[in-house]
């Protein structure tokens, strides 16, 4: 609302009324505005949440501290939608397509995991709503991602031309853009010498159809995006601040992403796609990582709060959102290869644990104990396993710090692959 009234003022020659004009200055408003609600009002949401006596429902798998957790507020995840959102109300272009469908994202997510937490709450068990219905919810989220994406006249790109020029050492390259904006189901691909991948290439044989079936491809791609990326978050929020920290990393390289593909300047020189308009979503990314940095502030350990699968799946679906947004959804294997491989552990342990038990009568385990986090927090030789190492149980603390380790290096590694090419 901010930026509509300073564009009045703008009008009337008021000193400072342009700073909104800037997409600096508004994206670091949201920051300290998220930063400042999360901190703030998060004390007040989590009192209430006691007094309310909605505390976690804890398994026993015999971690250590594990019992000692039980009774810590959950559904802290609606402090960090709340300062989400209100930056993005007050100062976001509430007209730019990119803002809106970030906004919606957000809501939707927000909604489908308080529905989660609210039944585990309510029935007094970790179940809480199906899993088909949450993928329902995922999968629809994905359409309409994908159809607005497609359908929306103002969602475009500028492809970029190489050209060879003289130079004093010979021949450079020299990029420059189109000045027409096109529609097309291209994204960022690594280790390509064009970095561009154009999903209609997959389905050349169809001819004068190609086009069409090629962004029905990257429908189905979005969807499968936001379901993995989605439920790869929910399964790493198992460690006091895991998940937020890892995704405050993750945010954080693609805020400065979508800087980069929103400026025809950066874009240029780095040889990457430039996308009309989606610099507004640096605001967005700003409120987000306000958002997860105040909220840490509570959930580190010993956390005071958890996000439950009100942040979790929330956290998870606006990442996948927000890199298909700017066309690097092909990126997050190694963005988010926390997410990834916390989604693997569960998925290879199911599997494995399956078909032991059908060819030798009793299930057998790759790790200790999944998702991986909890591997690591596990005695060696106390469960049978493929994977014994590390024998000795590492501290909570410790397993949480060398995680954000390794998402700080994939965050430098994918922006590496940029100019890998």
């Amino acid at each position: 609302m901010l930026y509509y009234i300073f564009d009045l003022l703008k009008g009337i020659d008021v000193p400072g009324a342009r700073l909104m004009t800037y997409i600096t200055f508004r994206s670091g408003a949201a920051l300290i505005l998220s930063l400042f609600i999360a901190i703030v009002f998060g004390r007040r949401i989590i009192d209430r949440l006691q007094l309310m006596q909605v505390g976690e429902i804890v398994r026993n798998l015999g971690l250590e501290g594990q019992m000692a957790k039980t009774g810590t507020p959950t559904m802290g995840g609606v402090i960090i939608i709340m300062s989400i959102l209100i930056p993005c109300l007050l100062v976001g272009n509430l007209a730019n397509v990119y803002m809106l469908l970030m906004i919606f994202a957000t809501m939707w997510l927000g909604t489908l995991g308080f529905l989660d937490d609210f039944l585990k709450i309510k029935r007094h068990n970790k179940d809480g709503m199906k899993g088909k219905y949450k993928i329902v919810g995922q999968v629809g989220l994905g359409l309409i991602v994908g159809l607005t994406m497609y359908l929306s006249p103002d969602i475009v790109m500028r492809e970029n031309i190489e050209t060879q020029q003289p130079s004093p050492d010979g021949t450079e390259t020299v990029v420059t853009y189109n000045h027409e904006n096109i529609k097309t189901a291209q994204t960022t691909i690594p280790f390509v010498k064009s970095n561009n991948f154009n999903y209609a290439w997959l389905t050349g044989w169809m001819g004068d159809y190609a086009e069409t079936a090629g962004w029905i491809v990257f429908i189905l791609v979005a969807i499968f995006v936001i379901t993995a990326i989605s439920n790869g978050a929910n399964l790493t929020d198992g460690l006091d601040g895991l998940c937020t920290g890892t995704s405050a990393i993750i945010v954080a390289a693609l805020a400065v992403m979508a800087y980069l593909g929103g400026s025809i300047v950066y874009s240029s020189y780095l040889n990457i796609m430039y996308i009309p308009g989606s610099e507004e979503l640096v605001v967005f990314a700003s409120a987000f990582l306000g958002a997860l940095i105040g909220f840490l502030w509570y959930n580190a350990f010993p956390a005071q709060v958890f996000m439950g699968d009100t942040g979790s799946l929330t956290i998870g679906g606006i990442v996948a959102v927000f890199a298909l947004l700017i066309r690097k959804e092909l990126l997050l294997p190694i963005l988010c290869g926390i997410y990834i491989v916390e989604d693997l552990s569960v998925t290879m342990q199911v599997v494995w644990f399956k078909i032991t038990k059908r060819r030798f009568g009793e299930g057998r385990r790759i790790f200790k104990m999944t998702p991986l986090h909890h591997h690591f927090q596990k005695q060696g030789g106390t469960i049978p396993a493929i994977f014994q190492h590390p024998y000795n149980a590492i501290p909570e603390s410790k397993i949480v710090v060398r995680f954000w380790i390794i998402g700080i290096f994939l965050a430098v590694i994918t922006f590496v692959t940029l100019k890998i090419r």
